[in-house]
């Protein structure tokens, strides 16, 4: 009888299959290499190098283009002739409703009756049906499952699939591309923990020494949770100010990899995104969303919490889908912290 394998040849193992998903995965098909940008102004402030990975110029302004191309271009034909069925809080939905128009395939996509109206318009100005049910992500959730059911189309999951997973990888393949020389550690937005597993697969593959820190808002920390229970949990509620990231249960694929390769997770506050807006504004003159400002909020309470001088810190900003509206609310936020 053989003896089960060693732990860390499992993880090994692990990585090696979403490396080489993330290498073979299709997505500049429709998705764009986004720049490694430096920023001056934040990196003068906090005293190291601070590099901004551009995901708010991906065609539908935000990372999960990727995930969704790779997934729906594996479909086999039967399965595009049924059409796909999601849910998500608008991201997801706008990669989806993109990706299965350039292929040709039928979209219904469920999103929480809060979702930003810029979000849901969208989705349907990119040709997908949108359907707004339910006051959170699990009550869309219920419902996309449901009308999957109905239909026979295929459940495209916004973070829980290993395709959907890779495809949000192929950032951390640009970013090893993109710095060759010093990088101490990538700054991740958390929500559903697909772009999180996908970095970390990549990076502790590839550069082991990198850290990889994950970024949640007070108010949805569903990774944190589960780190600290040792399982996946359900959060009670989820604050929707940052709404691309208000999740309340990570998934189970990210979960598998995130317990054993995410260094640390640091949750902020929204009036620390607040700041993360404008400090995002003052060196690129973009607007990013909520949740695509996490991770410089994040920088900046790791760089506060642990003195870290001159070193080289990546940000991924993921996604400036902002209602015009909504950019009262996160100004008057910043001068009230003044």
């Amino acid at each position: 009888m053989s003896s089960p394998l060693p732990q860390s040849t499992l993880d090994d193992g692990l990585l090696e299959h979403y490396v080489k998903k993330i290498l073979a995965a299709p997505v500049y098909d429709l998705a764009v290499r986004t720049p490694l940008q430096p920023a001056p102004a934040l990196s003068a402030l906090l005293g190291n190098q601070i590099l901004l990975k551009r995901e708010d110029l991906q065609p539908t302004f935000s990372f999960k283009i990727r995930g969704a191309y790779n997934k729906l271009v594996q479909l086999t034909d039967g399965q595009k002739s049924c059409g796909v069925v999601t849910a998500s809080a608008g991201n997801h939905a706008q990669g989806v409703a993109l990706a299965a128009r350039e292929l040709g395939i039928k979209a219904t996509i469920v999103m929480p009756s809060t979702t930003p109206e810029l979000k849901v318009l969208g989705v349907r100005s990119r040709g997908a049906d949108a359907v707004l049910h339910g006051a959170s992500f699990p009550f869309a959730l219920a419902h996309a499952l449901q009308l999957a059911e109905q239909s026979r189309g295929t459940f495209v999951s916004p973070f829980d699939d290993p395709d959907v997973i890779a495809g949000q990888g192929t950032v951390a393949m640009e970013i090893l591309r993109q710095q060759q020389g010093a990088l101490d550690a990538i700054f991740v937005p958390v929500g559903g923990g697909g772009l999180i597993a996908g970095i970390a697969a990549y990076i502790k593959y590839l550069r082991p020494e990198v850290r990889v820190i994950g970024v949640e808002p007070e108010g949805s920390s569903c990774l944190l949770a589960a780190l600290r229970a040792g399982e996946r949990v359900i959060l009670p509620s989820v604050d929707s100010f940052a709404d691309g990231t208000a999740v309340a249960q990570i998934g189970a694929y990210g979960f598998e990899i995130c317990r054993q390769h995410v260094d640390e997770v640091i949750t902020v506050s929204n009036d620390e995104l607040c700041s993360a807006i404008k400090l995002i504004y003052d060196d690129t003159r973009s607007i990013t969303e909520p949740s695509g400002a996490l991770a410089v909020a994040g920088i900046r309470r790791y760089v506060q919490r642990t003195g870290a001088q001159g070193q080289t810190l990546v940000a991924i900003n993921s996604g400036a889908n902002i209602n015009f509206d909504s950019l009262r609310h996160v100004a008057e936020r910043v001068a009230a912290q003044a």
